[in-house]
C-alpha cells in the first residue's frame, strides 16, 4: 500500500490545475514553485506527450555538480551550454537544462509497467530555458522548473523522494489521502 506521508517524510505534490509544485514535509509546505506540465494535459499512455498522474518515486538525480546552463540529450550532458544563439539554430529542439529528477511510477498498471511506465516514457522534472513561461502546461509530458529553482529544489529532494502527480488543486485533507493505494 502507499501510505500517507509520515509527519516528517519530504515528499513533492505537482498540481497540474495550478501548475504548481510544492515540497512538503509531511503536510506543511516548506516551498511554491511554478511549473509547466503537459500542454497535451494528463495521461499515462506511451507516446502521449502527457504527464502522468498518481505516486512516483525519484529514481535517479541527473547533473549535480554541471554548470546551471548544462544541456542534457538522453539524460547525459551533451557538451552544449545553453544560449540564445544555440537556441536560435535549434527552433524546434525540447530543451532539457540544469538537472534532471527522473521519475519512476509507483502504481502498477497506472503508471507503473506496461504501455504507462512513467521511467520509460523519461518523465523528469527538469530545468529550461528562462524564456518558457511557468504556470501554463507547455510541455511534452515533463514537469518543467526555472533552473535557478531547480537547482534549489535538486539540492533538497534526495534519492527515493516520493511525488504526487495530480489533476486538481493542492488540498490535503480533502484529497490525495482519502484512499490507500496498492504498490508493488
Amino acid at each position: 500500500m502507499i501510505e500517507r506521508p509520515a509527519a516528517d517524510e519530504i515528499w513533492l505534490h505537482v498540481s497540474l490545475a495550478e501548475q504548481r509544485l510544492r515540497r512538503l514535509c509531511g503536510e506543511r509546505v516548506l516551498e511554491d514553485y511554478a511549473v509547466s506540465t503537459a500542454l497535451r494535459g494528463a495521461g499515462e499512455a506511451f507516446g502521449s506527450e502527457r504527464t502522468p498522474r498518481g505516486w512516483h518515486r525519484v529514481r535517479l538525480r541527473i547533473g549535480a555538480g554541471c554548470p546551471p546552463d548544462t544541456v542534457f540529450v538522453a539524460r547525459r550532458p551533451s557538451g552544449e551550454r545553453y544560449r540564445p544563439a544555440l537556441a536560435a539554430r535549434h527552433p524546434q529542439r525540447d530543451w532539457i537544462l540544469c538537472r534532471i529528477l527522473w521519475l519512476t511510477g509507483l502504481e502498477v498498471g497506472r503508471n507503473r509497467g506496461g504501455g504507462v511506465d512513467s521511467l520509460r516514457r523519461f518523465i523528469y522534472i527538469h530545468g529550461c530555458p528562462d524564456s518558457e513561461p511557468m504556470g501554463v502546461p507547455r510541455s511534452h509530458g515533463c514537469i518543467r522548473m526555472r533552473n535557478a529553482e531547480l537547482l534549489e529544489l535538486f539540492e533538497r529532494v534526495p534519492l527515493g523522494c516520493r511525488v504526487l502527480i495530480e489533476e486538481g488543486a493542492f488540498d490535503i485533507p480533502s484529497g490525495s489521502f482519502a484512499k490507500p493505494l496498492k504498490e508493488k
